[in-house]
Formats: C-alpha cells, structure tokens, sequence
C-alpha cells in the first residue's frame, strides 16, 4: 500500500534522500568525508538516531548543519542538548561526538567511562580505526538527548 503524508497546513513534510537525509546539505558534507572517516560518521549518525528511536520522551530528531557540522537537535520535544559529529581536524584519523560545553555531559561521561578518549568538556574522541565502544556511546548519547528533560523533573 502506497504512502500518503498527512496534511499539515499545506506543507509536505521534508522528503528523504535514498540515504535517509532530510536535509541535502547533510548529505553533501558527509560526501566530502574522506574513507574511512566518512563511514566512522555515518556509523556515529545511525547510532544517534536509533538511540533517539529507543529512548522514551526524545522524539523525532532535526538532522541539520551547525558551524557545518552535522548536528541533532530534540526540536520536537526540546528534551536534549545538541549533538554534533565531525572529523578531528588536527588529527586525521579521529572523529568526534560533540557536545554542549556548559551542560557538564561529557565530565559526567569521563566519570562513567573513564577508558574513553574526550577533548576537554566538549567531545568524546573515536580513532576512526578503532571497535566502536557502542553501550557505553549509546549511554552517552542518551543522556545527552535526555539532558533538559531530566533537568525539568529536578525542577518539579
């Protein structure tokens, strides 16, 4: 049976490359990626979004270009901080999962997973060679998708 968008005021909702990308200008910076790094990211990319999918109270996610970086945002829900994927400039073979520097999440990370590489109070660092530490990023990415909805249950 073929699939039939809702009607919302008029406006189709965004249309979706043979990739997955909503957004074309996501698809093209992850095709400047060089390999293996691209597939790193691409890697990181799934990860986010079925973290998203699993964890209650996140919702849909906006895939879009911040400082361009592909970045996810809880638009929907507003029940997370931002996160954002990117290759390590200064180091070639490394990507990076960043994340906001004021929210403490990556020093709440360094308690929890210790044996993980980070850059400062801002990003987890991956070798884009390395076994991804999937249970410990997908934690990770969770709580950051979760950061502002655990904040307002403190606050009641």
């Amino acid at each position: 049976m073929p699939r039939t968008a809702k009607k919302s005021g008029g406006k189709k909702p965004p249309r979706k490359s043979r990739a997955g990308f909503s957004d074309p200008a996501v698809a093209a910076v992850f095709g400047t990626y060089p390999e293996p790094l691209r597939t790193r990211l691409l890697a990181l990319r799934r990860l986010i979004l079925d973290t998203a999918r699993a964890t209650k109270g996140v919702g849909a996610l906006e895939e879009t270009l911040k400082w361009g970086q592909p970045s996810y945002l809880t638009t929907a829900t507003k029940s997370g901080s931002t996160i954002r994927i990117d290759r390590v400039k200064a180091v070639t073979s490394e990507v990076a999962i960043y994340f906001h520097c004021q929210t403490g999440l990556v020093e709440t990370f360094r308690r929890l997973y210790p044996g993980m590489n980070y850059g400062g109070n801002r990003s987890i660092l991956l070798d884009a060679d390395d076994k991804l530490p999937e249970i410990e990023l997908r934690h990770c990415i969770g709580l950051a998708l979760t950061y502002h909805l655990r904040k307002r249950k403190k606050a009641e």
